[in-house]
């Protein structure tokens, strides 16, 4: 078997993966990924027992249990380049014996479950409610350095979507679905939609501020979109990208949105806080009975 090198796959002195800080055996195969670190512990205290606490950078992670559920927490950071490194170092300390360097003979699933806040783009999605992302459309280009393998249903929605982007505009779409029995498992009852992850937060999303934005109509363009009866629900930064990988390394992955703001409307939640420890709590009773 191919030797993975040292620069290809860097190891702390300790044997830890470089920058999760972690050894095969910390993570569960259940592990939910929130942006912020502070979140990590909002999440964990809901555990029955907690068995490791460990840190670097923003990445912060705790695997516990709840009865006899064991689940990991890890905070990513913001942004799918963040997920790129976290992802692939999830992946290599469930699937690459790190003694020998060589992926291994059998290969693990992980089951990932994203726990995060986004904003609606359609009037009807309420605040303060719940959506999972069914797909995603990346404007980030991380996915354009790994290959794809699409679905023909998949590749014909990431056709309309680049049909309706304006000439010359500097985007170069990706599109990318949720696990489809992660998404089962967690989705019943939920609202659903195609989610797009933006590489910023501001013009990306098609915020004005102060400098101008180079496609004002962005805004317009993802709130219109329809294609066979689907339409894109919300705008955020990692689930793409979460997506993308995980089918490229094997992996079931799931996007939940906690809607905090909806930017028809022009509403934001009134009280975040309370909202996010409430699905927290949802979720984490879906996940149990999984």
């Amino acid at each position: 078997m191919n030797r993975i090198s040292e620069t290809d796959l860097i190891l702390n002195a300790d044997g830890s993966a470089y920058h999760l800080n972690l050894h095969p055996g910390d993570i569960a195969e259940t592990v939910i990924t929130v942006g912020d670190p502070d979140r990590v512990g909002g999440i964990s205290k809901y555990f029955d027992t907690i068995e490791l606490k460990k840190g670097k950078r923003e990445f912060i992670t705790h695997t516990g249990a709840i009865g006899n559920k064991r689940i990991t927490v890890l905070s990513t950071g913001i942004g799918t380049d963040n997920i790129d490194i976290v992802f692939n170092e999830l992946d290599a300390l469930v699937n690459i014996d790190f003694n020998t360097r060589t992926v291994n003979p059998v290969l693990r699933s992980l089951k990932l479950v994203r726990i995060g806040t986004s904003g609606a783009v359609q009037a009807d999605i309420p605040v303060d409610s719940l959506l999972l992302s069914s797909a995603a459309f990346g404007l980030d280009p991380l996915m354009l350095y790994y290959q794809q393998a699409l679905t023909a249903n998949e590749q014909a929605l990431l056709t309309a979507f680049k049909n309706v982007l304006p000439a010359g505009a500097p985007l170069s779409p990706y599109v990318a679905s949720a696990g489809q029995s992660l998404l089962a498992a967690l989705g019943k009852g939920e609202e659903q939609g195609i989610t797009i992850t933006a590489p910023g937060f501001y013009a990306p999303q098609g915020r004005q501020v102060r400098a101008t934005a180079a496609i004002p109509q962005l805004m317009d363009i993802i709130q219109q979109f329809n294609f066979n009866g689907q339409r894109i629900t919300n705008l955020e930064m990692e689930t793409a990208g979460i997506y993308g990988l995980a089918a490229a390394l094997g992996h079931q992955a799931v996007s939940c949105n906690v809607i905090l703001a909806n930017r028809i409307t022009q509403k934001f939640s009134t009280q975040p806080a309370k909202i996010m420890d409430h699905y927290i709590k949802h979720l984490l009773d879906k996940l149990t009975r999984a």
